[in-house]
Order: structure tokens, then C-alpha cells, then sequence
């Protein structure tokens, strides 16, 4: 019960898994969800099947912590699907799935679990933005969009949230090659690389760096913040 608890949205492959298995071995207590059922097995990991687009399902995982591990210490808002068209050729099917996984998902999990971080008075939340945000890239309203929601998301909630020391930030990855990335064509993805100060696919270890250093203890006077990779 004295180990902190991390709670990782969307974490049965990818980044989610990565970092899973990072802060078990680190010695945390994980709390992780997704659609489908996870082989990952830890004396200190819980999974709970979830659908971060509903409210009910949010709260649900956020009492398993609160169960198993005393509350959610760290929240990593991960879960995320990504959408490339021509804004003018895109259903409102696509964009009602992408803004409700994106960000009601990454809104239901920090509100449950910054009720108890309130309650203990510490917490760190981590969003996921994107590069695709600043860059106003053609095809990416409706992801991008739905990520600058969350941006905003992150700098009042940090507000909100300051007096009770939970800080809350987030990071903007640039591609980096997970399922999100299999639907972006290659054209699309060498022309948003030389757009960058450092030309290549960013890495599951350059994320865990941002988040290292978002949780360090060090780090409680940064917040409301959105750092992005790969140098834009």
C-alpha cells in the first residue's frame, strides 16, 4: 500500500505496454485498461477491460485502484486513436470516435482521479498531445483537434488542480511506430520528419524520459505544460 500506483489508459501494446512493464520493474503499483483482456501478469499489476469513451467504465478502473493499491498516485492518459483525411471527405462518425476516445476518455480518467489525488492532497496527471498540433498538418484536423482539446485540457485542469499539489502536463510525441502510426502514409510521415530539428521516428524510450521527468518529485513545480519531441 505504501508503493505509488500508476494508472496507464490503453496499455495492453505499444507505448501503454512499454511503460507498463517500465514502472513495475521501477517498483510501482500498475493499474492498467484496455478494450480487451492483457497477457500482461505482475504480482503488482491489475487490468480491468474498459472503454475509455464511457463515463461509467472511467470510474469503474478508477475504484480497482482505489481497491487494490489505496488510489491512483500518477495517471497516464495514453489510450488514443488517431484519423487521416481530408477534413471536407470525413464522416462525423470518425470525428464523434476520435474526440471521445482521445479526449472524453483523457477528461473521465484525470476528473476520477484527480478527485483522489484531491483527497491526498499529491498527484501527477500526463496527457498525450501530438507535433501534429503546432504544425497544422493537411488530413489532421480532426486528431490534431481533438489533441489541441486536450492541450487546453492540461493547462486549466493544472490551474484547477495547483492548490492540492497535483501538477498536470503533457507531452507531444512526434510518429513514432506503434498502430497509430500504420494508418499515416509514408509520404505523410517523411514530410512531417523534415519538418523537424532532429529527423527521425521518435522512440519509446524518448517518451519515458518526458514522463520520468513529469512524476520526478523534482519536477512538482512544472505544470500546465505541453513538451513537444523531435524538435519543432
Amino acid at each position: 500500500m505504501s508503493k505509488k500506483c500508476i494508472l496507464i489508459t490503453g496499455n495492453r501494446k505499444g507505448i501503454g505496454r512499454y511503460l507498463s512493464e517500465l514502472y513495475l520493474s521501477k517498483g510501482f503499483n500498475v493499474v492498467g485498461c484496455s478494450r480487451t483482456e492483457s497477457d500482461l501478469e505482475h504480482s503488482a499489476y491489475r487490468h480491468v477491460i474498459c472503454d475509455v469513451t464511457q463515463e461509467a467504465s472511467a470510474k469503474r478502473v478508477v475504484k480497482v485502484a482505489k481497491q487494490e493499491f489505496g488510489g491512483v498516485d500518477i495517471l497516464i492518459n495514453n489510450a488514443g486513436i488517431a484519423s487521416l483525411n481530408h477534413s471536407l471527405l470525413t464522416p462525423g462518425s470518425t470525428v464523434k470516435k476520435v474526440f471521445e476516445t482521445n479526449f472524453y476518455g483523457s477528461f473521465f480518467f484525470s476528473r476520477e482521479c484527480g478527485k483522489q489525488m484531491m483527497k491526498k492532497k499529491s498527484g501527477r496527471i500526463i496527457n498525450f498531445s501530438t507535433v501534429a498540433v503546432p504544425m497544422n498538418l493537411d488530413g489532421e484536423m480532426v486528431y490534431a483537434s481533438s489533441k489541441a482539446a486536450i492541450e487546453k485540457m492540461t493547462k486549466i485542469l493544472a490551474k484547477e488542480l495547483s492548490n492540492y499539489n497535483i501538477t498536470v502536463n503533457s507531452i507531444g510525441p512526434t510518429p513514432i511506430l506503434t498502430d497509430l502510426l500504420k494508418v499515416v502514409p509514408k509520404d505523410k510521415v517523411d514530410e512531417l520528419l523534415e519538418k523537424q530539428a532532429i529527423k527521425r521516428l521518435g522512440t519509446f524510450e524518448d517518451i519515458e524520459n518526458i514522463i520520468s521527468f513529469f512524476i520526478d518529485k523534482k519536477s512538482e513545480f512544472v505544470t500546465g505544460q505541453i513538451l513537444y519531441l523531435g524538435g519543432l
